[in-house]
């Protein structure tokens, strides 16, 4: 097992793009270095857009970001996603790029100018160079952790999802943050994490904001919040990143036997309507259209032969014919709608059509050979 998996690590890097270049910013005037990992099938999909996920503390959050973003992927259970770290500790850049006034507790002086880098000019250049969908994230540790909060002060925020690993809160943000959150007219996602051997001065502040959070109604706020036992300041950020990612693409996720068995095999009706709506939601929330799995098909086509719900595999067959339309996806939904109400003769013309076109998963020619085959042997003698 241990093979497989450093095995797979090693492809997982192999096959993606990292790339780190220097970045000349009039806004700071200064050139900041930034690392730019795309996915591993960027170049293969031309017309495919992936989310973006800006790394605050770039040179050291950026590997276990990566690895569980590329991991998740390998496996289809996060998106591909691009991502973007700023490095911030060669001269400890991070103390004044998250600078903020004492007073009313906004950004100033360099931190103010960071702040308008990252959105009127990173952002810009990279969604001009790249294929970028409509999802932004952004993650920080500690002071970028606090700093990266500035962007919700705005009436439409900058980022639609924010990973906020043991913050150090500016003054009132606690309080300030919740605000603007009930507000809010846009899904926002929020994960916020502490552990009891964390720094002692910021679990409080940290505490004191969940508390807050947790008492807005907002049905806009996907918020999420975890104080890990045993974990120090510095190794609770490797517990929090698989448990943000997950929280945020947890609409991106296929069906697993758990949906199946919980929430879709039970339904009375409608199977085909809970197939279309889960990738609406991912839609909406992720900005991501991808066409509906083959394995997700195949899960709702069993729960409709379990509960004998036959009529469904006509809407299936409408669904199939829109995601995978060369295929013979839909004609063998339809045939084997025919089969099961006892219609022999249009099982077999589905099938004989479905046996022309295109094999998807594990629907082959031979397969659908069979099928027709079956049907015709049933078909009365005239």
């Amino acid at each position: 097992m241990k093979q497989i998996l450093l095995l797979l690590l090693f492809s997982i890097s192999v096959f993606s793009q990292k790339t780190t270049q220097p970045f000349d910013s009039n806004t700071l005037g200064e050139s900041r270095e930034i690392t730019i990992g795309l996915p591993p099938s960027y170049e293969k999909n031309p017309n495919k857009r992936y989310p973006i996920l800006i790394l605050l503390d770039g040179d050291y959050l950026f590997d276990p970001f990566y690895g569980a973003l590329n991991y998740g992927a390998y496996w289809d259970d996060l998106p591909e996603t691009i991502i973007v770290g700023i490095t911030q500790n060669k001269k400890d850049e991070r103390t004044e790029d998250s600078n903020y006034d004492a007073v009313d507790g906004t950004p100033s002086e360099k931190g103010a100018r960071f702040f308008e880098f990252i959105g009127g000019e990173l952002l810009p250049y990279l969604e001009k160079k790249y294929r970028i969908a409509p999802f932004r994230i952004i993650a920080g540790h500690d002071t970028t952790a606090g700093y990266l909060n500035f962007f919700l002060y705005k009436d439409a925020p900058l980022f639609n999802a924010y990973i906020s690993l043991s913050p150090e809160l500016a003054p009132n943000m606690e309080n300030h943050i919740p605000e603007k959150l009930s507000n809010t007219k846009q899904p926002i996602f929020y994960y916020q994490s502490t552990g009891d051997g964390d720094v002692k001065k910021l679990q409080e502040p940290i505490k004191s904001l969940d508390q807050n959070m947790k008492s807005v109604t907002n049905p806009l706020l996907n918020y999420k919040f975890d104080n890990f036992k045993g974990a120090s300041h510095y190794s609770l950020v490797l517990y929090s990143i698989p448990n943000a990612l997950y929280q945020f693409f947890d609409s991106y996720k296929p069906i697993s036997s758990t949906e199946y068995t919980e929430k879709i095999a039970v339904l009375q009706a409608g199977y085909v309507d809970y197939l279309t709506h889960k990738y609406d939601v991912m839609s909406k929330n992720l900005g991501l259209k991808i066409p509906i799995r083959i394995n997700d098909f195949k899960a709702i086509e069993a729960a409709i032969l379990k509960n004998k719900a036959y009529p469904e595999l006509d809407k299936l067959s409408d669904i199939a014919k829109k995601n995978y339309p060369k295929s013979m996806l839909a004609d063998y939904e339809l045939g084997l709608m025919h089969e099961k109400m006892g219609d022999v003769k249009k099982a077999a013309k589905s099938y004989q059509t479905a046996s022309q076109l295109e094999e998807i998963g594990n629907l082959t020619k031979d397969m659908m050979y069979q099928k027709y085959d079956d049907m015709k042997s049933l078909t009365p003698k005239k």
